[in-house]
C-alpha cells in the first residue's frame, strides 16, 4: 500500500466534532444512550436577529459589489430594517413562539417538495463507495456476492436504529438531532400536482412493526422480498439466493416496461402520470406502495465504471446520472451495485441531508475493512418464499410516458461534466499541525484556485448543520469575505511578505470560523428565500454575482472516506429560470479526499511553507448569441456558438505557516 495511505487512519476523526459530531464510535457494546432519547429535550431554532441578519447580508455582497452598488445596496437595506423588516422580524417572533422549529416546513415545502422540475436529476445526491480502495477493486463475476454482504450490513445499521443502539450524535458535549436518521429507511416522496409530500413507513422497536422488505430493480424490472426472516435478519448466503433469482430471472430476458424512469419526470407530469397508472389497475397503487415502504431499493446495474482509487469520476457520473428505469428517484436510499463490483447511492434530498448517508455508509465501509470484505458466518440458507416480482399493468399512454421521461432524462444528462479525482499529496493531519481547521484551508484553497483563473472571487455558499437544535438541518455560511478577498489579492501580489499573506491568511481563517460558529448556533439566516424583496433589488446586477445563489455551493462530507455530488443547474434551462441562479455544486470530499501525509512543513515562522496545490478547473460552457441586423437590405442574421473549454491549470500556491 502507498506510504501515504497507511498514514490515513479512518480512527483519526476526534476533531471532526466540531462540525458534525463524532462518527469514530457510532455503536457501543453497552449502550446506555438511545438513539432518539434526547429528541424532546432540544432547544428550539432561534430566529437571528434583524440587525445582524442585514448586517451579514451587506458583509456577502461586499466582495461583489462595486462602491455605487453598495452603497445603493447598503441604503435599501437601511430602509428595509427600519421598515418593514421590523414587522416581519415580528412575524418570524411570533411564528417561533408556537413552533420548536419555525424554519422546518418553510424549508421542506420552499427547498423541495414546492419545486416541479425533474428532482432526480436536480436535487437528488449520489456517489461512489470507496470499497474498492482497500477489500473489493473492480472484479467481474462477484456483483451479487459483494451486493449480498453490503446489503447484510445496511440491514444491521437499519437494526441498530430500531433498536434505537446507535449512540446519539454529539459535538463535543452538545447532543445533535437525530430525527433525519429516521428517514433513511422506509421513506419515499410522492408526486402531487402542486406540492410533493414524505411519507415515512419507519417506526423504532418500541414504537410498533416496521416494514422489513427490500425492492431490487433489475433491467427494467421490479422485485421484493422480506429481508427478515423468522425474526432474523437473512444473511449474506440467503440474500445471495435471492438476488440470484431475480438476476436469472432477468437474463435472456426482455427488459421491463421501465416504470421507473417516470420518477426523473417533472413533477407535475410523474404526479398526472401517477394518477393514471393507479387509475388503470388498482394493483398498481398496491405496486407503488410496496416501493415507497420498502427498506431502500438495491438497483443491479449492467454499467462497469472501472473507478480507481485515484480517479472516482467513472462511478460518479454513473450514480448521478446512470440507468432512469433500474432506481426509484424519489426513494430515500438507491443502493447501486455495478456489474464490476463497484458501488455507489443515488438518494432523494428531501428528507435528509447527506451526513445520514456519510455516517451510515462509513459504518459499512468499517465493517467491509474489519472482516476484509467477505463472510465468515454460516452458509446455510433457511427455506423462504423467493422474491415477488412486481409487474405493472401498463398501456399504449404509459410507454409513451416511459419513452418521454427517458428522453428528457438523458439529453440532460448529456450536458453535464463530472471530476471527481483523488487528491494524495498532503491531507488534513499537515493542515492540522499547522493550527488550521482543514474545512476552511479547502474554502479558501477554492477561493484562491478561482481567483487566480477568474480574476476575481467566486460568490460561494457552504453548508453549516443547526443539528443541535430541534428538527436543525443546514444553514448558509457565505465563505467569501472580504477577508478571502485580501488574502487572495494579496498571494498574488509579486512585493508581498510572507509575514503579510501569512497575517491575511489568519485574517480569513478567523473571519471563516467565525461565521461557521455562528451559522450552526443559529445566528444566521442566509437560507431563507422570500419572494424578491427590494432588498435584492439593490444588489450587484449580475446574476453571477448575486446573492443569495451562487457560483460554487459546497459542503464537507467530513474527515471519512465518503464522497459523493449533486447536480448544477443547467445554463439556460427552465430551471434557471426559475430559480434565477447557475451553481457548480458538489459536496467536498473529505479535504478534497486526501490521503494523510506530511510535507516537509516547518513550525518555523520565518521559514516559507510551499505547498504545490495541482488545480483541475473543467468548464462547460455553452454560449447562445442572438445578432440581429438590420441594414437597408433588411438582413437578419442569427448566430449560434457552442464553446466546450477544458482548462487545466497548475497553480503554485505558497502557503506561510502560522497559528491562531
Amino acid at each position: 500500500m502507498d506510504e501515504r495511505k497507511q498514514l490515513f487512519t479512518y480512527r483519526n476523526l476526534q476533531n471532526i466534532a466540531k462540525y458534525y459530531g463524532d462518527m469514530t464510535n457510532q455503536v457501543s457494546e453497552f449502550p446506555t444512550e438511545r438513539t432518539f432519547q434526547y429528541q424532546h429535550s432540544l432547544p428550539p431554532l432561534p430566529v437571528p436577529s434583524l440587525e445582524g441578519s442585514l448586517a451579514k447580508y451587506l458583509d456577502a455582497v461586499r466582495p461583489f459589489a462595486t462602491e455605487e452598488e453598495y452603497q445603493v445596496t447598503a441604503a435599501v437595506v437601511k430602509r428595509f430594517g427600519e421598515g418593514i423588516g421590523k414587522d416581519l422580524h415580528q412575524k418570524l417572533l411570533q411564528r417561533a413562539r408556537t413552533r420548536r422549529n419555525w424554519l422546518e416546513d418553510w424549508w421542506l415545502d420552499a427547498a423541495y417538495l414546492e419545486l416541479r422540475y425533474p428532482s432526480q436529476l436536480n436535487v437528488n445526491f449520489g456517489g461512489p463507495a470507496p470499497y474498492l480502495e482497500h477489500c473489493w477493486p473492480p472484479t467481474e463475476g462477484v456483483q451479487l456476492q459483494r451486493t449480498s454482504i453490503s446489503m447484510w450490513h445496511t440491514l444491521q445499521y437499519w437494526d441498530l436504529l430500531r433498536t434505537e443502539r446507535l449512540d446519539p450524535h454529539k459535538a463535543g458535549n452538545v447532543v445533535l438531532d437525530m430525527d433525519q436518521f429516521r428517514m433513511l429507511f422506509c421513506t419515499c416522496k410522492v408526486p402531487g400536482v402542486t406540492k410533493d409530500t414524505i411519507i415515512n413507513y419507519f417506526k423504532t422497536e418500541s414504537e410498533g412493526p416496521c416494514p422489513s422488505h427490500v425492492v431490487v430493480m433489475c433491467k427494467g424490472r421490479f422485485f421484493s422480498f422480506d429481508a427478515v426472516c423468522d425474526g432474523h435478519i437473512l444473511t449474506p448466503p440467503e440474500l445471495l439466493r435471492q438476488l440470484t433469482h431475480v438476476k436469472q430471472c432477468c437474463e435472456g430476458e426482455p427488459a421491463g416496461d421501465g416504470v421507473a424512469a417516470l420518477t426523473s419526470e417533472e413533477r407535475t407530469r410523474w404526479a398526472k402520470a401517477r394518477e393514471y397508472l393507479i387509475g388503470i389497475d388498482p394493483a398498481n397503487k398496491t405496486i407503488l406502495e410496496t416501493i415507497q415502504s420498502s427498506l431502500f431499493v438495491v438497483s443491479l446495474d449492467d454499467a462497469k465504471p472501472y473507478a480507481t482509487a485515484e480517479n472516482y469520476t467513472p462511478v460518479t457520473r454513473e450514480a448521478l446520472t446512470g440507468d432512469p428505469t433500474i432506481r426509484w428517484g424519489d426513494k430515500s436510499y438507491n443502493s447501486l451495485s455495478f456489474a464490476d463490483g463497484t458501488f455507489g447511492s443515488n438518494c432523494d434530498h428531501a428528507p435528509y441531508d447527506a451526513m445520514v448517508l456519510v455516517t451510515h455508509c462509513y459504518y459499512v465501509d468499517q465493517q467491509l475493512k474489519a472482516t476484509d470484505g467477505r463472510w465468515k458466518g454460516s452458509e446455510t440458507v433457511r427455506p423462504m418464499p423467493l422474491p415477488e416480482e412486481l409487474v405493472f399493468t401498463v398501456d399504449d399512454r404509459v410507454r409513451s410516458d416511459v419513452a418521454h421521461a427517458k428522453q428528457q432524462y438523458f439529453e440532460t444528462t448529456q450536458d453535464l461534466q463530472v471530476v471527481c479525482y483523488a487528491f494524495t499529496s498532503f491531507g488534513k493531519a499537515a493542515i492540522r499541525q499547522r493550527k488550521l481547521h482543514p474545512d476552511t484551508f479547502i474554502q479558501l484553497a477554492l477561493q484562491l484556485a478561482y481567483y487566480r483563473q477568474h480574476g476575481r472571487l467566486g460568490s460561494c455558499y457552504e453548508t453549516a448543520m443547526t443539528r443541535r437544535f430541534y428538527h436543525g438541518r443546514t444553514e448558509t455560511m457565505r465563505p467569501c469575505t472580504l477577508e478571502a478577498q485580501n488574502w487572495c489579492h494579496t498571494m498574488l501580489l509579486p512585493a508581498a511578505s510572507a509575514e503579510a499573506k501569512r497575517k491575511a491568511l489568519l485574517l480569513a481563517f478567523n473571519k471563516h470560523n467565525k461565521l461557521m460558529a455562528e451559522a450552526q448556533n443559529g445566528k444566521v439566516a442566509g437560507a431563507v428565500t422570500l419572494p424578491c424583496p427590494p432588498v435584492w433589488l439593490a444588489t450587484p446586477q449580475s446574476w453571477e454575482r448575486l446573492l443569495p445563489w451562487c457560483t460554487m455551493a459546497t459542503g464537507s462530507s467530513t474527515a471519512s472516506e465518503m464522497t459523493g455530488s449533486w447536480l448544477p443547474v443547467r445554463r439556460g434551462s427552465p430551471v434557471e429560470r426559475q430559480m434565477q441562479r447557475h451553481c457548480s455544486r458538489t459536496w467536498l470530499p473529505p479535504y478534497m479526499r486526501c490521503y494523510i501525509s506530511l510535507p516537509q512543513l516547518s513550525s518555523n515562522t520565518h521559514t516559507h511553507t510551499h505547498t504545490h496545490t495541482h488545480t483541475h478547473t473543467h468548464t462547460h460552457t455553452h454560449t447562445h448569441t442572438h445578432t440581429h441586423t438590420h441594414t437597408h437590405t433588411h438582413t437578419h442574421t442569427h448566430t449560434h456558438t457552442h464553446t466546450h473549454t477544458h482548462t487545466h491549470t497548475h497553480t503554485h500556491t505558497e502557503f506561510v505557516d502560522g497559528s491562531q
